[in-house]
């Protein structure tokens, strides 16, 4: 193939955002419980529920042993109540009597608790003594009957106990109730797949809640401390959170409320999640493996907020951008919604409110002082809130009048607010259109009315490839936000073939970078064996973190990023009859140049690169291909049964880590060096090149 040319000059052809690129957060495939979140103790507040059905036909039944055992197998020993709990909000218990000394229940972890040499744990829980005169509570993580961690509790067992229970007169106990307790424990070893234990060291009756484990290197005692390391090495530009989906939930009850997410632990009212039943038919079956996911809350929106300001760095801040419920659950899972102008309608426009007060309201104000009984007296500058997840107007859904309510009630007492409106799931349909020429009418005569409006496609990765110039001649009047996005091939797979056809697009989206000023990939975490999305950015189980090739290419985007887009004059069409997509953008900072080469070709390409008229010689190259130095085929399926002739097995009669498996990320080769070009780059076959010079 004939060498292409890049011929660049000084010329600016437009001033652009360095700061485009964000993260999407949402609590799927395990993101949070079991994820994000640093507790290793699964359903630790009893309060687990089983949900059964389809997206918009299930039922929930409470299941508060889900994930609990006695160790001696004697289930009886172990009971749930609900009299006087530790909060009304979270109301059940377990009540475990130990029938002899020494008896104890145990917790299975998610997939087993890991442990790291050394490494200390920090244990907490409520206790309460039913009838246990003496004796002390024994804490250990084991595995096949070895114990690798343990320490032991003291005990406050009541001192002066009432002769007989229906002495009245007579009582002096007041520690026969609910105590906080804390411990550390310390592990001897590296061990996967352990399991936790709560023995009682002589026969006697406790109640036990709020049970958890954490590890001491958890960022700010909440964050698992290599899936933030994961996140801060993208240097994120905002994070949007908590969803998608859950923001709307399968019906408003179980939809994401905010003020249940702040305030202590205890407090913290669980919910079930939308994704318990994804998946659930017929086939696969009613009940899903994962049919007990829930939301406890441990990274509530106080902790968003904080992980925001974790995630800014000196490169850039990380800017926070909740989504809303707008009184509409889920369009894809039921049509129900609060009517309009009702006093129930009224009351989700006062949390938006409220949320502005708790993000940065002073520590006077009802919210603010939440906050600041949180531990954060400070306002955490929250500037953009966005109205509504995923939205469309429909026969169900007046998506318009509800909008405008919030944009109304919003800028009149927060006037610096930037609302984000949204254009539904349907890129280049008529629902879109609509949906943009809603929000243009309104600009008209109100250039506030929203600040960006948030895209969603989900696509094939030719599509990408084929609109890399789909921004280039929208209208600049309201900004664009990529709120979610991704490539999916045949195969839902993180192959490098997706990871360079969004890297094609986001050449798009960096060029237009004076109209694209928020992107972000989705979703962003996937715990090996408990999906129910795939591709997603980061896999991860407990103990290890897979990154993928989406992953390093929202890297390059936001770590090779600029404020300058350069006038390319009409080349990057020459180049896209070749299949190399490319922007070129200067730091007006550093005085850098940088060059985004991308190659959606099945063969190397060579590029010619000058600039004012002279090659380019001394340049730090990045790139980022597939390991293996060829990027896989992308077929139907690569889950292959070895006894039906190479036919492809259905996902639907896999288990849920067969798919994983079978969707494995594609390995990634990703390196930065200092080279001479002598004018001319190799672009590899299905890769992705970043050029740095001065």
């Amino acid at each position: 193939m004939a060498d292409t040319k890049l011929l660049l000059t000084d010329k600016i052809a437009r001033k652009i955002t360095p700061d485009m690129v964000g993260l999407f957060f949402e609590d799927i495939n395990f993101a949070a419980d079991g994820g994000l979140y640093a507790e290793l103790i699964e359903n630790r507040s009893f309060e687990a529920v089983k949900s059964k059905g389809e997206n918009h036909n299930y039922v929930l039944k409470e299941d508060n042993l889900y994930a609990w055992c006695s160790t001696e197998g004697l289930e009886e020993n172990l009971e749930i109540s609900f009299n006087q709990p530790i909060s009304e909000k979270n109301p059940h218990y377990l009540r475990f009597t130990a029938k002899a000394d020494g008896q104890g229940f145990a917790n299975k972890a998610y997939d087993g608790i890991s442990l790291k040499k050394r490494m200390k744990y920090k244990l907490s829980f409520y206790a309460r003594e039913v009838n246990y005169p003496e004796g002390n509570i024994l804490v250990f993580i084991t595995k096949d009957g070895k114990t690798y961690a343990k320490t032991e509790v003291a005990f406050k067992n009541a001192t002066n106990r009432p002769k007989e229970w229906m002495d009245t007169i007579n009582v002096t106990c007041d520690t026969m109730d609910w105590a906080f307790y804390e411990g550390e424990l310390t592990a001897d070893s590296d061990i996967t797949g352990s399991r936790f234990e709560i023995h009682l060291s002589k026969a006697g009756s406790i109640e036990f809640d709020l049970i958890s484990l954490i590890p001491e290197d958890a960022v700010e005692g909440v964050f698992r401390k290599d899936l933030f390391e994961a996140l801060a090495a993208l240097h994120p530009a905002f994070l949007r959170f908590p969803g998608g989906c859950i923001v709307e939930g399968t019906s408003l009850m179980r939809r994401y409320q905010w003020k249940n997410t702040v305030g202590p632990l205890k407090d913290r009212k669980i919910n079930t999640s939308l994704w318990a039943v994804q998946g659930g038919n017929a086939m696969t079956g009613w009940e899903l493996p994962d049919s007990h996911y829930m939301q406890s809350y441990g990274i509530g929106f106080y902790e968003y907020f904080l992980l925001c300001e974790k995630l800014s760095s000196e490169k850039r801040v990380c800017k926070p951008l909740p989504v809303l419920n707008i009184g509409v659950a889920c369009q894809f899972r039921s049509y129900e919604t609060v009517p309009f102008g009702s006093e129930e309608f009224q009351q989700y426009v006062q949390d938006a409110l409220d949320l502005i007060e708790f993000a940065n309201g002073p520590v006077t104000s009802k919210w603010g002082k939440v906050r600041a009984d949180m531990g954060h007296p400070a306002s955490f500058n929250m500037d953009m809130i966005a109205i509504g997840n995923e939205q469309w107007e429909s026969g169900a859904v007046d998506l318009a009048p509800r909008y405008k309510a919030f944009e109304k009630a919003i800028h009149e007492k927060y006037p610096e607010m930037k609302c984000m409106g949204t254009a539904g799931p349907f890129i280049k349909h008529p629902l879109h259109s609509a949906a943009w020429d809603f929000y243009h009418n309104e600009a008209k005569s109100n250039k506030e009315f929203a600040y960006a409006v948030d895209e969603h496609y989900y696509v094939a990765p030719q599509w990408l490839y084929d609109n890399v110039t789909l921004y280039d001649d929208y209208p600049r009047d309201i900004n664009v936000f990529a709120g979610e996005y991704a490539a999916h091939d045949e195969n839902l797979s993180n192959s490098v073939e997706a990871g360079v056809a969004e890297a094609a697009m986001m050449t798009g989206m960096e060029r237009n970078g004076d109209l694209v000023r928020l992107a972000s990939y989705a979703p962003l975490f996937n715990r090996i064996g408990h999906s129910q999305w795939t591709p997603d950015m980061i896999w991860f189980d407990a103990d290890k973190v897979v990154l993928t090739p989406s992953y390093y290419v929202q890297k390059i985007f936001s770590d090779f990023s600029g404020d300058e887009a350069l006038e390319l004059n009409g080349q990057e069409k020459t180049l896209r009859e070749n299949q190399i997509y490319v922007s070129a953008v200067r730091c007006s900072s550093c005085g850098k140049k940088i060059i985004k080469l991308v190659n959606g070709n099945d063969v190397d390409q060579t590029v010619a690169l000058e600039d004012n008229g002279k090659p380019i010689e001394a340049a730090e190259i990045t790139k980022m291909s597939a390991k293996s130095g060829k990027a896989k085929v992308v077929v139907a399926t690569d889950a292959v049964n070895p006894n039906s002739g190479n036919k492809p097995i259905s996902s639907d009669v896999m288990s849920n880590l067969e798919l994983c498996q079978k969707r494995a990320p594609e390995a990634v080769a990703f390196t930065t060096e200092k080279v001479t070009l002598n004018g001319k780059v190799v672009v590899p076959a299905k890769s992705v090149i970043v050029v740095t010079y001065m």
